[in-house]
């Protein structure tokens, strides 16, 4: 299976990609007949001898949910893309189309930010457990041990179509603990849709719906900041999910790279000069078999 449009950026230090919703990001467990992202991407950079290939994982998402993933070519820049992740420079913004459940469950000892009532825009701050065996992770009383607290900024959307019951949600984490979007939404009784480990009802046809749409870092060897976007999987119209994404301004760079993405690699153009942006031009894809 070829990367094909889900290849946003590359360059020689590193390159970005959309996750399927469903796909393993790494590992050996993947279903017979599956292919992790890793594979995939090994293949896609030396289709002779793929084990060969050097690739820094420098961040993950989980199985059901798709979207944005930047991975390292070279030792170097996965030390430093690294250090972002771990030192919480990176902006990451997820889309999420949550159900609005009669029940709201109340938040335990320790859990912050609305519930009965949802505003147009807040905070999040919770206490989970590690997932354990169950593979599901819970909330807890602040200070719980071994429990860890996750923040997670959200902005309620009103431009959109969307079916019955739904609701669009921006959610900006500024912690990354497991299925802490998946959790603190439903703890808010606002379970992502497709969910039903922790408490969806409506079907979704592949994974969840959400969806990992922003990273806002820096190039790690340039330094010159990096604003990549990840178009919603085409499931998610196909679901009746109609976004209309009004923050995305004209002639900016966010706007410049999201339009770059299904068809064609972001290379920077020479001889622009404004200290401190990386500017991008269409330039036409390459076969790497050619």
């Amino acid at each position: 299976m070829g990367l094909g449009s889900r290849l946003l950026f590359e360059d020689e230090h590193c390159l970005a990609i959309v996750k399927t919703a469903g796909q393993f990001t790494q590992g050996s467990w993947a279903p017979p007949g599956e292919q992790t992202l890793e594979s995939e991407v090994r293949e896609y950079l030396n289709p002779a001898d793929p084990s060969s290939v050097y690739l820094g994982i420098v961040h993950r998402l989980d199985r059901p949910v798709s979207g944005l993933m930047v991975w390292a070519k070279t030792t170097k820049s996965a030390r430093r893309l690294s250090q972002q992740f771990e030192r919480r420079r990176v902006e990451k913004e997820y889309w999420a189309i949550v159900e609005e459940t009669d029940a709201k469950a109340p938040p335990e000892r320790g859990s912050t930010g609305p519930i009965a009532q949802l505003p147009v825009e807040g905070t999040w701050i919770d206490w989970l457990t590690s997932a354990g065996v169950s593979g599901v992770v819970r909330a807890v009383n602040a200070g719980t041990e071994r429990a860890r607290q996750a923040v997670t900024r959200f902005g309620l959307e009103d431009e959109s179509s969307l079916p019955p019951g739904c609701r669009w949600l921006r959610l900006w984490p500024e912690t990354g603990r497991t299925h802490q979007l998946r959790v603190q939404a439903a703890l808010r009784g606002l379970p992502i849709v497709g969910d039903a480990n922790y408490g969806a009802s409506k079907p979704f046809p592949r994974g969840i719906a959400l969806h990992a749409r922003r990273l806002g870092l820096r190039h790690p060897i340039l330094g010159t900041p990096l604003e990549l976007i990840a178009p919603p999987p085409a499931t998610w119209a196909e679901h009746g999910f109609i976004l209309t994404d009004t923050q995305i301004t004209t002639g900016s760079l966010k706007n410049q790279a999201g339009g770059l993405f299904d068809t064609a690699i972001a290379q920077e153009v020479p001889g622009r000069s404004c200290p401190g942006i990386s500017y991008f031009e269409v330039k036409p894809r390459r076969s790497r078999r050619s």
